[in-house]
């Protein structure tokens, strides 16, 4: 795991170790201080010339700049080095994601992807920041502290061994029972950020329903669980302080007591004032020192679980992927399923489709038709291979989809899913997501084939109106049309639109087929549909029934053969012939 994350140094390398670098040099200085001004008070109480009490007043200056410029240097380093290391690791879990196959993101909730990437991170970075300056200055602190300890005090320095362990063992006791209500936190982020997300995206709907109360309750009580933790763990780490300074106090009454029984009884020569004021200033940066560790030890238990749950994106491996020698050119927009089978889980009892004998010539008009759940968008997601099938396989331009390099498939198919999905920009640059060099002439284009050139025109700005996150100041059908051009301007070989005009009246449902046979007869349409009307002028009609083909044929010959597709007819239309046929 460590490995993995500190790979994500990358070029901020340079930063990293001249941080490093600056606190051994600040570490070496601030123990040394003591240690001269020891010599100087004793050379004060024997009476030294003026010139030796400057000369070393200006040292501890000097020495004290010099830290001060190395505990500086540091902390520029130290941020530059911790922020590049947040912003790779960021881009990293992002780059992952994007790998992702529909099956790899189906394993994590959005709403823990967005915690991995901001409190997770944020977390792991505050620990790369604490382990390059703070973990690698306080041992260093420590033992320098140590050492000049002994070297100043000899017996005296014994102290420490009685107050050090103790403080030890209880900094450890604390971190120990701190950590489970840590770990335990982040998954409960997890639940608070799909509280809110559900929330926003549903606003109309708890608006509708009146609901408020209700949320405003689900989201305290997610809020309150997290609090509940952060109190519990914050009331364990704050004895840290107490004990910090019952040992601190217990070590300066110590020295003072017995380095003065000293002083005066051996008058100096043992232990002088110097070496007694060293021992107490010695003690205060051990005792901090180890007061630090504690700290960073809490931190970094803390984001043990944080770096877990990151690496676990980052190790995920795309379930799909381009062979080697991938075949980067489409044919021709045929589609084959043969003897196709699927479940999207190895574990899953039973297939969302069975035995799909299916073929399709390029250019043509394809229905689909079935009930809820009858997998129709399981079908369709297998040609642009966004699953894998289980059994069989299915060919696109005559080629085994499994052969092909996955962008260039996916580039000569065009979806338009059930969930329309806008971004935030103007209604151009949400087009050019099909073809980002796009004209404004072939915008215009697409837009008249879906429809949308009108509605477009009517706004003020035109195509430069600005699209709210998930086009909420655009109606559903005005999306689902601009959804539908955007996918036209891919020019591709294979267009499918999953139940894409189900926001849209009958009329204009009529004007965009007839539009498709016109102006883009070579491309092979697929429409996936509730209404009749949408698909009865296709040239093959599918009805889907439990995952399985239930009945294939026009819209004449399923009349008379399939009692599902003459059922769906009769119910929709009375018996009637549709009068936008």
């Amino acid at each position: 795991m460590i490995k993995r994350l500190a790979a994500c140094i990358r070029e901020y390398k340079t930063p990293t170790i001249l941080t490093l670098l600056f606190i051994v040099g600040e570490a070496v200085i601030e123990t040394f201080i003591p240690f001269i001004t020891a010599d100087m008070v004793n050379k004060i109480k024997y009476g030294v010339e003026m010139g030796t009490i400057v000369r070393l007043g200006l040292t501890l200056v000097l020495m004290a700049c010099l830290s001060l410029c190395c505990g500086g240097l540091a902390a520029f380093t130290c941020s530059k080095a911790s922020a590049g290391f947040a912003k790779n690791l960021r881009h990293d879990i992002f780059e992952r994601v994007q790998s992702y196959s529909f099956e790899n993101i189906d394993r994590f909730s959005s709403s823990s992807l967005v915690t991995r990437m901001t409190t997770d991170v944020t977390n792991v970075q505050m620990s790369f920041m604490m382990l390059i300056r703070t973990a690698i200055r306080s041992p260093l602190m420590f033992i320098f502290s140590i050492t000049m300890a002994y070297i100043m005090g000899g017996a005296l320095a014994t102290t420490f061994v009685i107050v050090v362990p103790i403080l030890i063992f209880g900094l450890f006791m604390v971190a120990k029972n701190a950590m489970p209500a840590f770990r335990s936190v982040f998954r409960k982020y997890d639940r608070l950020n799909e509280s809110i997300e559900e929330n926003v995206r549903a606003m109309r709907v708890v608006k509708g329903f009146s609901r408020e109360e209700y949320e405003k309750e689900k989201f305290g009580a997610a809020s309150e669980n997290i609090r509940k933790d952060f109190t519990k763990a914050e009331r364990i780490v704050a004895l840290n302080t107490p004990l910090m300074q019952i040992c601190v106090y217990f070590n300066m009454a110590f020295i003072l007591l017995v380095g003065s029984k000293l002083i005066i009884t051996n008058q100096g020569a043992t232990i002088d004032v110097g070496q007694l004021s060293a021992m107490i200033t010695y003690g205060i940066q051990i005792l901090m020192s180890l007061m630090m560790l504690s700290m960073i030890y809490v931190m970094l238990t803390m984001s043990a679980e944080s770096a877990r749950r990151i690496c676990e994106v980052l190790d995920e491996v795309p379930s799909l992927t381009s062979p080697e020698n991938a075949k980067t050119e489409l044919a021709d927009g045929s589609i084959d399923f043969d003897s196709v089978s699927f479940k999207y889980s190895e574990k899953a009892e039973k297939y969302a489709l069975s035995d799909i004998d299916l073929h399709i010539k390029s250019g043509m008009t394809v229905g689909i038709l079935g009930g809820t759940g009858s997998s129709k968008s399981t079908l369709v997601q297998l040609i642009p291979r966004l699953y894998d099938v289980t059994e069989g396989s299915v060919r696109v331009g005559g080629v085994d989809v499994r052969e092909y390099d996955l962008e260039a498939l996916r580039e000569g198919v065009a979806m338009v899913l059930q969930k329309n999905l806008l971004f935030s920009g103007t209604i151009a640059e949400n087009l050019r997501w099909g073809n980002k060099d796009a004209t404004d002439e072939e915008l215009v284009e697409a837009c008249r084939l879906a429809q949308a050139d009108e509605f477009v025109r009517s706004f003020p700005d035109g195509y430069n109106t600005w699209i709210e996150q998930g086009g909420t100041n655009v109606s559903g059908g005005q999306k689902q049309r601009l959804c539908i051009a955007r996918a036209l301007l891919k020019k591709p070989k294979i267009l499918i639109l999953d139940d894409s005009t189900s926001a849209v009246d009958t009329k204009t449902d009529m004007l965009i087929r007839e539009g498709f046979r016109k102006f883009i007869p070579e491309t092979t349409k697929i429409i996936i549909a509730q209404r009749i009307a949408s698909v009865q002028d296709a040239d093959l009609i599918v009805v889907l029934d439990g995952g399985r083909i239930a009945g294939m044929g026009t819209h004449d010959e399923l009349l008379k053969s399939s009692e599902i597709y003459r059922e769906v007819y009769t119910s929709q239309t009375g018996g009637k012939a549709d009068e936008n046929r």
